[in-house]
């Protein structure tokens, strides 16, 4: 996936979820964070980040925080982004893809919304994605900030795989350097027993890496799930 053009900026604070300050080129500009992540370790003032300018009459700020350098590696915070990268591997022959030759987006199931239905010869398979960009010792940790939400999407696909549909929770890790996937217990430890409990219920668990660069971001390649139960 091609990024839009980037400026680069350092980062000042962050006000509330949705809203940071950036400095570029001495001039200090409000900026919206597409994340409701804590990213405590990635927004640090003066912390390199690049933003790209929107202009859209209805919002209140005119650019968006896209990318922020963590050590020497760059980091994706859009959370809107992984559906967008799983639905682009899905048309590069993504292997949990395999057999399914229709592709729905945003589909309604048992009263939650799941990213992507898919159908083919193989049947259904009803997948929700999640965007990550914490890593600790080279584990991906998900959620960074608890997430009633995500627990109900998990719940979701418990059922569904119990119905006798396919079902998959798919974790995108919007950087490189991650080399295995877990829940994050200290922050959400229900969102890590019900994760645990329903890949062991028939829901497949994945999760990927993305390459990440100014000009464009692609997921890279799949990393196991770390069951430390």
């Amino acid at each position: 996936m091609k990024l839009p053009p980037l400026l680069r900026g350092a980062f000042v604070t962050r006000h509330n979820r949705f809203l940071a300050t950036v400095s570029v080129d001495g001039q200090e500009v409000k900026t919206h964070v597409p994340s409701p992540g804590r990213m405590y370790e990635l927004l640090t003032p003066e912390r390199d980040v690049w933003i790209t300018r929107v202009d859209k009459p209805t919002r209140k700020t005119s650019y968006d925080l896209v990318l922020v350098r963590h050590n020497s590696q760059l980091v994706s915070v859009d959370s809107r982004l992984p559906n967008a990268l799983f639905r682009e591997a899905l048309d590069d022959d993504l292997p949990l893809g395999a057999g399914y030759d229709v592709v729905e987006q945003e589909v309604i199931r048992d009263h939650s919304r799941l990213d992507f239905c898919l159908r083919g010869s193989e049947g259904t398979l009803w997948v929700e994605v999640k965007s990550v960009n914490l890593v600790e010792d080279g584990l991906a940790l998900f959620p960074d900030a608890p997430t009633a939400r995500g627990r109900r999407h998990l719940e979701t696909l418990a059922a569904i795989a119990a119905s006798g549909d396919r079902a998959a929770a798919a974790f995108v890790v919007q950087r490189s350097d991650a080399v295995a996937f877990a829940p994050h217990e200290e922050m959400d430890p229900a969102f890590a027993d019900i994760l645990y409990r329903v890949a062991r219920s028939g829901v497949t668990v994945r999760a990927y890496t993305c390459h990440v660069e100014l000009e464009e971001i692609r997921i890279a390649g799949r990393i196991p799930f770390h069951k430390q139960r």
